[in-house]
C-alpha cells in the first residue's frame, strides 16, 4: 500500500467493504495473506492462527454491522423517542393522561432538553460544587462531566456548558471518516476561564449504543507501525483523521487530495478531527500565554482522546505538547502496544510531567 508507507512502512489494513465470503474463510486456513484483497499487510503471511482468527472476527463483526446499520440506528431513534417522550410529559401516568386529553407534548430531538439513551442512564447536569480548581480532582470531575456531555446534541451541549457550569461554550463538531467516507466523529470545546486559571477542555464523544459506524471503529483492528513510537490501532486512526493517500501529513493540501491513481477529488465536506481540533487550539491557546489545554473522553472518546496528543508529539507541535495540561479518559479501548505506552508516558513526562 504505497499510499500509506510515508509514515509506516510496518502495517496492516482491513477493507471489510471488498470481503469475498471465500476469502474470508479460506485465511482460516492459510498463512498466505497478501493473497486476500480484504487485507493489505506489509507482510506477506501470518503464520499465527489466533491473529487470522482474530482479523476473521474483526471483518465478521464490521460487516455485520455494517448490514444492521440503518435498523439499528432505527431501533436506538425509537427507544430514545419513547424516553424523551415520557421525561417531557413528566411520567407515564401524564403521559397517557395527555394522550385521552389529545395534549400530548412531543420530544424535539434538536432542543437543548432531549436527552441521549446515554444521558438518560445518568441524568447529572450540574458540576460537582465541592471540588473547586486547585483541588487535585477539580479537572477530573470536570473531565468526567464533560465525557458524558459529549454524547447529547448540540443544543443540550451548549445549554449545559453555559448556564450549568457558566463556562465559555466554544463549538460543537462533527468530522470526516476517510475510510468511511461520513462523518462520524463528534468533539465540544469549552473555556474553564477566571482569574485563577484559564483552561481549555476538548471531549470527545465515546461509541454510542446504536451507533454501527462507531462499533465498526472500534471493531477495526487494522494497524499501523510508526518508528520509534509504536503500534496503534488502525480504526482510532481514522476516526481521528488518518487518510488514505498520505495517512498523518502535517500539513494538509488546501483545496484536493491526491490519490494513488494521480487523479483528484474533493476535500470532505466535513473536516478531519485531529487538524481542526489542532487549529482551534493553537488559536485558543495563542490568546494567553498561561492558558492550557485538557484532552477527555469516554470509551472511543478516551482512545481519541489519548492519540491525539500522540499524533500533535509526533508532528512535534511544541505549543501543544507544552500547553498540555492533562489527558482523562474513561473506559478507555487500548489505542496502541506496550512500546507506544512508554513512548507515551515518557514523552508527556519529559515536557510537562503529565501523566
Amino acid at each position: 500500500m504505497a499510499c500509506d508507507k510515508g509514515f509506516s512502512s510496518h502495517y496492516m489494513l482491513l477493507k471489510p467493504e471488498e470481503v469475498k465470503l471465500f476469502d474470508l474463510f479460506h485465511i482460516l486456513f492459510s498463512s498466505d495473506i497478501e493473497k486476500r484483497k480484504f487485507v493489505d499487510s506489509s507482510e506477506g503471511t501470518e503464520e499465527s492462527f489466533r491473529r487470522r482468527w482474530l482479523i476473521f472476527i474483526s471483518v465478521v463483526a464490521q460487516k455485520f454491522l455494517l448490514f444492521v446499520a440503518k435498523p439499528l440506528s432505527w431501533i436506538g431513534s425509537g427507544i430514545e423517542f419513547m424516553l424523551n417522550l415520557l421525561s417531557v410529559n413528566r411520567n407515564l401516568g401524564v403521559l397517557l393522561l395527555n394522550l385521552l386529553r389529545g395534549r400530548i407534548i412531543m420530544p424535539d430531538k434538536t432542543s437543548a432538553k432531549f436527552v441521549s439513551f446515554i444521558g438518560n442512564l445518568d441524568k447529572r447536569v450540574e458540576l460537582d460544587s465541592s471540588f473547586k480548581y486547585g483541588d487535585g480532582r477539580y479537572f477530573a470531575t470536570l473531565s468526567m462531566m464533560a465525557s458524558k456531555t459529549a454524547y447529547e446534541n448540540r443544543a443540550y451541549v451548549e445549554t449545559t456548558v453555559r448556564d450549568h457550569w457558566k463556562m465559555e461554550y466554544l463549538g460543537f463538531y462533527d468530522y470526516w471518516n476517510d475510510y468511511q467516507d461520513k462523518s462520524t466523529t463528534q468533539a465540544f470545546l469549552l473555556r474553564d476561564k477566571n482569574d485563577d486559571h484559564d483552561t481549555i477542555v476538548v471531549s470527545f464523544r465515546g461509541t454510542e449504543p446504536f451507533d454501527a459506524d462507531a462499533w465498526c471503529s472500534d471493531f477495526d483492528i487494522s494497524w499501523y507501525e510508526i518508528k520509534g513510537i509504536g503500534k496503534i490501532h488502525g480504526g482510532f486512526m481514522k476516526a481521528l483523521g488518518l487518510q488514505k493517500n498520505t495517512g498523518w501529513p502535517k500539513e494538509l493540501p488546501t483545496n484536493t487530495y491526491k490519490q494513488e491513481d494521480n487523479d483528484n477529488r474533493p476535500a470532505p465536506p466535513e473536516p478531519l478531527a485531529y487538524y481542526a481540533i489542532r487549529e482551534m487550539l493553537i488559536k485558543e491557546l495563542s490568546k494567553n500565554d498561561g492558558a492550557k489545554y485538557i484532552l477527555t473522553g469516554h470509551s472511543l472518546g478516551g482512545a481519541l482522546a489519548i492519540l491525539f496528543a500522540a499524533v500533535a508529539i509526533l508532528h512535534e507541535e511544541k505549543l501543544l505538547v507544552e500547553r498540555l495540561e492533562g489527558v482523562y479518559t474513561y473506559g478507555q479501548p487500548r489505542v496502541g502496544d506496550e512500546k507506544f505506552g512508554e513512548f507515551m508516558e515518557k514523552k508527556l513526562m519529559e515536557e510537562n510531567g503529565v501523566r
